[in-house]
């Protein structure tokens, strides 16, 4: 479904006179779909985030509401983010249990860091420096996507 989905929005694009755009996007292919589904991923990760912040853990002192609302957060966007950079992004094809665990290790080790990172980066922001809960998250957000892309690249789905 991807693929057919891609392939119409190529279409539109060469019929909108933006040819150009279209080669690119088939030129940096694996870079263009790691940033969609690095999009959505975000999107995942910020609506998780607003609903445990503002509703589920509003009652809570900041610093609660701050790390369980990105903990939280951070795992729904791990699940959506392993899925689909496995079956879309890399098209990664284990063969075996061990290969299988092991990238699953590889992938959730390197999230780990980068979570710790986010985890600093929205206390020191928010909670100590008092900025805005969700603005911030998406500038960590940002830093997260360009670090996960290059773990991703080189440890986790490498050919």
């Amino acid at each position: 479904m991807v693929d057919q989905l891609e392939a119409f929005c190529l279409q539109i694009l060469r019929k909108m006179k933006l040819g150009k755009l279209a080669v690119l996007y088939e030129t940096h292919r694996e870079g263009m779909r790691y940033l969609v589904f690095g999009v959505l991923s975000t999107l995942v990760n910020i609506v998780t985030a607003a609903l445990t912040y503002y509703v589920v853990f509003a009652s809570l002192p900041e610093q609660g509401k701050v790390n369980l609302s990105t903990i939280i957060a951070i795992l729904a966007a791990w699940i959506f983010a392993y899925v689909t950079n496995k079956l879309y992004v890399f098209d990664s094809r284990k063969d075996t249990i061990k290969e299988l665990l092991q990238e699953i290790l590889s992938f959730v080790g390197c999230r780990i860091v980068t979570a710790i990172i986010e985890v600093i980066f929205m206390n020191i922001f928010v909670t100590h420096l008092q900025f805005n809960y969700m603005f911030m998250k998406i500038i960590s957000n940002a830093i997260v996507i360009i670090l996960n892309f290059i773990f991703s690249k080189l440890w986790i789905f490498k050919k």
